[in-house]
């Protein structure tokens, strides 16, 4: 019996795929969980436009990943670091720093998204990475400036 996948199902195909499978199978688990529709000619007929519908909505989302990658790429943030009389850092510069300061000019970013060996922990110039969604990424550059503590 060929069916058409309504959802991902483990150890049979993806969502929309068009599978062969055993009737005893479809009728008894796959159609009672509403896993699977019969792919006759009316059910193949909505696939298709699924698929489109599905399409477009993922050349959406693309393009406004890549909108955000472009606004992201070349960014500056300046991220003040308290440093006491020896040199000693107080607050390294980390992921979650870096994404509340993006947060609060508008960005939002996951801590998770920032690519970094470690923690910044001298003034100067840092170049970051930030992995988006459809494997794009971005680079922002982070100027740790020197804050005395008093």
């Amino acid at each position: 019996m060929k069916v058409i996948l309504l959802r991902d199902v483990e150890k049979l195909g993806k969502k929309y795929d068009v599978k062969e499978v055993k009737a005893g199978y479809a009728r008894n688990f796959l159609m009672p969980n509403n896993l699977v529709k019969v792919a006759d000619k009316k059910a193949l007929a909505w696939l298709a436009l699924q698929k489109e519908i599905q399409l477009k909505k993922e050349e959406e989302e693309l393009k406004g990943v890549q909108d955000f990658a472009s606004k992201l790429d070349g960014l500056e943030l300046v991220i003040p670091i308290k440093i006491g009389k020896e040199n000693q850092v107080f607050e390294p510069i980390n992921n979650q720093r870096i994404a509340e300061q993006l947060k609060e000019s508008g960005l939002e970013i996951k801590k998770s998204q920032i690519i970094m060996d470690g923690p910044i922990k001298e003034p100067g110039e840092h170049s970051i990475k930030v992995k988006l969604d459809h494997n794009l990424e971005s680079e922002i550059r982070i100027i740790a400036t020197e804050e005395k503590d008093h």
